[in-house]
C-alpha cells in the first residue's frame, strides 16, 4: 500500500504540473511559417519526462525490495516485518 501511495502522490505531482504548463495561447516550438508566436518552454515539459522516468524506476525498485521481504517474511504486516529485522 505504502507504493501504491507513493505512485499516486507521484501521479499527482506530474498532473499539476501538466495542468500548470497547458496554458491557452502557447504553441508547441516546431519549425513553421509563422512568425511572432508564443511558443511552450520545452525545458518543463523535458523535466516531467525525465521524473516519469525516474519514478517508474523507484516503484520497481521498491516492489524488488518487496519481494525480497515477502520471501524472508512470511507475513503483511510491517511493524512484525521491522521487528524481526532490527539486530
Amino acid at each position: 500500500m505504502k507504493i501504491i501511495s507513493m505512485d499516486v502522490m507521484s501521479t499527482g505531482v506530474i498532473a499539476y504540473y501538466v495542468l500548470v504548463a497547458s496554458r491557452d495561447g502557447f504553441f508547441t516550438p516546431i519549425v513553421a511559417n509563422v512568425e511572432n508566436r508564443a511558443y511552450a518552454d520545452p525545458v518543463p515539459q523535458a523535466v516531467i519526462l525525465t521524473a516519469i522516468v525516474i519514478g517508474f524506476s523507484i516503484q520497481a525498485l521498491m516492489l524488488v525490495g518487496v519481494m525480497k521481504l515477502a520471501r524472508d517474511n512470511p507475513t503483511l504486516e510491517s511493524n512484525e516485518i521491522e521487528k524481526n529485522n532490527t539486530p
